[in-house]
Order: structure tokens, then sequence, then C-alpha cells
């Protein structure tokens, strides 16, 4: 008889991680610090009478007095009673929630802060619900055109559901991290460094993009986890060693090469518009070997990238 496979604790899709832990935050009972003062000095009360009680119950005993031993009973139980409700009390900082269990049954979330009562014999474990942020390794990543490249992401976040924080899974920091660096991963991979196609963002020129699309795909990783994702930033972004000076010699050479274009389409510009003004205002009548000539000697002076030297030609332009 074949055993049959257990089904996989948790599945991947769409870049979303589901599990089996299926719990949801909610309320847990409790009063605020306005009850919580009275009932502790209620309590107070109760044991230090309490203990009168039993000072007495003891003496009378010792000395054989009838009732010393009814005392003692209700001394100790006016003790034991104060003690047991003691547990009841705890302190909720501002940014901070208390998870109670009972006896590891998770009865709710209080997110009152001071001093709050709560049901007795709860243990509680705080959980922050402050804007953690931290910064991804710099990962080495090939782009769409299959570049390496190294990136990293800043990512700033926040407990939004602290019963799946604490119960989903097993260390939702550790967690967030894994995940974060998964999804740089992922996106990444999806696009190029620089000169993208159509319809293609890159991710030197469209940052605010992919640091959009990064958000999201992190937030569906996490949201198993009840962390709520408020923002991802690329934090750093360049070609991996190996081929950095090659990709900069590129981007000098395409650099060189729009100048150039500018440089050319400003020249012609000049020269077209100084032939012009020259035949309008009949300064000097050109035929086509000079205007060719005068076109040359112009586009020189405009394109060159060192000063030119004049030279003076005292003769005719056809001896």
């Amino acid at each position: 008889m074949s055993a049959t496979p257990h089904a996989p604790i948790a599945q991947q899709e769409s870049g979303a991680v589901k599990g089996r832990v299926d719990i949801a935050e909610r309320p847990a009972a409790s009063a605020g610090s306005a009850a919580a003062f009275l009932v502790l000095l209620l309590l107070l009360g109760v044991f230090g009478l309490s203990v009168a009680i039993f000072i007495a119950g003891a003496i009378a005993a010792d000395q054989g007095e009838p009732g010393g031993v009814s005392r003692l009973v209700v001394g100790t139980l006016g003790l034991a009673i104060p003690l047991l409700l003691f547990t009841s009390f705890t302190i909720v900082s501002p940014g901070q929630t208390s998870v109670r269990q009972f006896f590891g049954r998770y009865i709710g979330t209080v997110r009152r802060t001071g001093l709050v009562l709560v049901p007795p014999l709860t243990s509680g474990k705080k959980v922050s619900i402050k804007v953690h942020n931290f910064e991804t390794n710099e990962i080495k990543v090939n782009d769409l055109d299959g570049n390496p490249v190294e990136i990293a992401a800043i990512v700033v976040w926040q407990v939004a559901d602290t019963a799946r924080a604490v119960f989903a899974v097993e260390a939702y920091e550790d967690f967030i991290k894994a995940q974060a660096e998964s999804a740089l991963r992922h996106v990444a991979t999806t696009h190029p460094y620089d000169e993208p196609g159509p319809g293609e963002t890159s991710l030197r020129g469209g940052t605010d993009l992919v640091s959009a699309e990064l958000a999201e795909e992190v937030a569906a990783r996490v949201a198993i986890a009840g962390l709520e994702i408020i923002e991802v930033r690329i934090s750093s972004l360049a070609y991996a060693p190996e081929i950095a000076q090659a990709m900069l010699q590129r981007q000098q050479a395409g650099a060189v090469i729009a100048a150039r274009e500018q440089i050319v389409e400003g020249a012609v510009t000049m020269v077209d518009q100084a032939l012009k003004r020259l035949e309008a205002d009949d300064i000097v009548s050109m035929d086509d070997e000079r205007r060719a000539q005068m076109v040359s000697n112009l586009l020189v002076v405009l394109c060159s990238d060192q000063r030119t030297q004049p030279v003076v030609n005292a003769g005719s332009l056809y001896a």
C-alpha cells in the first residue's frame, strides 16, 4: 500500500505566497487605564485586608482561640485571588501591541496603550506596529538583455495584522528580508538596464515605475505574514565590475555621437542662414563652385574640435 504524499505547506502563485495557517487579527477583551487603575486599587485593598486577616488568624490559631483556622483559610483565599488577578494587568507602550494567548489559544490583540486590564491567566507577546525599514543586500543579477548588474533596494514596512505576523510565519522580520530580495531579483530580470525597446521600462530610466512594480510584488509576497509595504526604492544600481568599463565606453561613445549630431545640425543651419543672408543683401555673387568652397570652409570652422587657423588666399580661386 503506497503512502499518499502530503500537499505542500506553502504555494506560490503569481508572486503571492499562500500558507496553511488561516488566522486574522481580532480585538481582545480589555479595559482601559481608568478601569485598570480602579481594579488595581481594589485588589491592593483586598490583598492588604487578606494579609491582616491571615496574620490575625495565625495569632488566634497559635493561642488556641476559636475561629483562628477559619481566619487562616479566609486570609489564604484572600491572598490567592488577588495574586491570580494581578496577571490581568499589562502595560502597552505607544507603537506596540500585545498579542494575547490563553494556554496557547489566540484570543485577540490589545492595541490600547498604557495600563490595560486583560483576561487573567493570559500570556502576551509584544509586537511593534511602528514603521520599519531596511536595505537589502546588493545582489548580482542579469537584466533583461543578459547584462550582469548589481542592485539593492530600501524597503519601508510595518505590521498590519499582528496575528498573522506572529502565527503565520516563523520570524516575520527574516521573512520579509528574504522575500524582498527574491522580488528584487525577479523584477530586475524583467527590465533592461538602459536603452529600453518599445513598450519596455529600463532600470535606470524608469526608476519610479520599477520601484512601484517592486513594491507591489513584495507586498504580494509578504501578505501571508500580515505585513504592509509602504514604499520600496532602489538604492543602488550599477553594472557588474566585469562589464562596467565596456558599458562606460559605450555610453561615452553614445554621448559623443549625440553631441556631434547636434553640432552638425547647428552648423548646417548656420551655413544655410549665412548663404541666404549674403545672397539676399547682394554682398557677393557666387557660382556653385564658390558656394561649395564657402560651405566647406564654414563647416570646417564650426565642426572642428580645435581652433582653426585662417589661410589668406591672395590669388583667384580659379588660378
